[in-house]
């Protein structure tokens, strides 16, 4: 007799297989971590296809852990196995050709150091509305850009990290944004300068400011020195909302910023980028977007657990059309979306102001 019906007649189990990444999602990460903190893939990459014993011995590992951890690589396609060797997926051999995968280090070190405890509170933080994960970030503050100010390690990884997202992702700010015409680019809330540093780098007949928080751009004069880039790009120091934005650009950028607050702040600051351009001048929005139908895409909706745990309040990633109606109700003409031709859900999205 089938215990679970009562019947005599036994009945298939439930196929609960694509739950399996889902259930054992914290444990894939950190297969994944442990591969980069014990430099695995740099180890394959230098010798080739290895066995188990050689893994373990050039990790310094007992072979039981090595066959623990290759197991946990190749499961997730992360390494392959052909007779008895392993050795790097065609996928992370392409991200070390192309100097990929210092960044992704990077990513990885700042979600287990940063994003991960505070992602225990996601339930709580969408029960209250509220930013719940700060409480484990040492300091004071609502938010956890006031809190990394008094903690210059974390603040050093959180810029390490973001200045890697921005690195993937800005392919489409760079290449895919028209700047005929533009000669002056004001960078509001630009951190560490990593999207001014890339722009006058692909653009040279660009010039940029930086204007952020004292603490952020002490870290973007540091870039643009090591970069050799001072002639082109400086640097003021306000409060976005606190602040009038410096005038006479004739763009002003947005990069990573509307995730971060409230739809009522982000209109305001499209505000102040009206009355900061000059005729005809662009704003240009870039960020992550989630689709017009909320249906994704799966980076979106899994990066919106730091969103909703850490960053602020308010903090989320938006859907496209809401950018478009801020624009709009901002005076805002000539909307365009800008969709990026890489693996992220990065876009842009610009308007102009028109002429006088």
């Amino acid at each position: 007799m089938d215990h679970r019906t009562g019947s005599d007649t036994l009945t298939k189990p439930v196929d609960l297989s694509s739950l399996v990444p889902v259930l054992f999602g914290f444990a894939a990460f950190q297969q994944l971590r442990a591969a980069s903190e014990l430099q695995l893939f740099e180890y394959l990459t230098l010798n080739g296809p290895s066995t188990c014993d050689q893994v373990a011995d050039g990790l310094g590992l007992p072979v039981k852990s090595a066959r623990k951890l290759l197991l946990g690589t190749t499961s997730l396609g992360l390494t392959e196995r052909e007779d008895h060797r392993y050795g790097l997926s065609g996928q992370l051999r392409a991200a070390f050709d192309d100097g990929t995968w210092p960044l992704i280090r990077n990513i990885i070190d700042f979600q287990q150091q940063l994003s991960y405890a505070p992602a225990h509170e996601y339930a709580e933080s969408l029960r209250t509305g509220k930013n719940q994960g700060l409480k484990h970030v040492p300091g004071t503050g609502t938010n956890l850009y006031a809190r990394l100010e008094q903690t210059p390690e974390l603040e050093n990884l959180f810029y390490r990290g973001m200045h890697s997202w921005s690195e993937l992702s800005n392919p489409v700010l760079l290449r895919q944004v028209d700047y005929t015409g533009v000669r002056r680019v004001l960078d509001v809330g630009g951190g560490s300068a990593v999207n001014a540093i890339a722009l006058a780098r692909a653009h040279p007949h660009l010039r940029a400011t930086v204007f952020d928080l004292e603490g952020a751009v002490e870290v973007a004069r540091d870039n643009i020195a090591a970069a050799g880039l001072g002639d082109r790009i400086d640097v003021a120091a306000g409060d976005m909302f606190g602040d009038p934005m410096p005038a006479g650009y004739d763009l002003v950028l947005f990069a990573h910023q509307f995730v971060i607050w409230s739809p009522e702040q982000n209109q305001a600051l499209l505000k102040q980028a009206y009355e900061a351009l000059e005729p005809g001048g662009r704003v240009v929005v870039f960020n992550a977007f989630a689709a017009d139908d909320g249906s994704g895409p799966l980076y979106t909706a899994l990066d919106n657990v730091y969103f909703a745990t850490l960053p602020s309040e308010d903090s989320t990633i938006y859907e496209w059309h809401e950018h478009e109606e801020w624009l709009l109700a901002a005076g805002f003409t000539d909307i365009k979306r800008v969709h990026n031709e890489g693996w992220t859900p990065h876009g842009v999205i610009e308007g102009r102001k028109p002429d006088a």
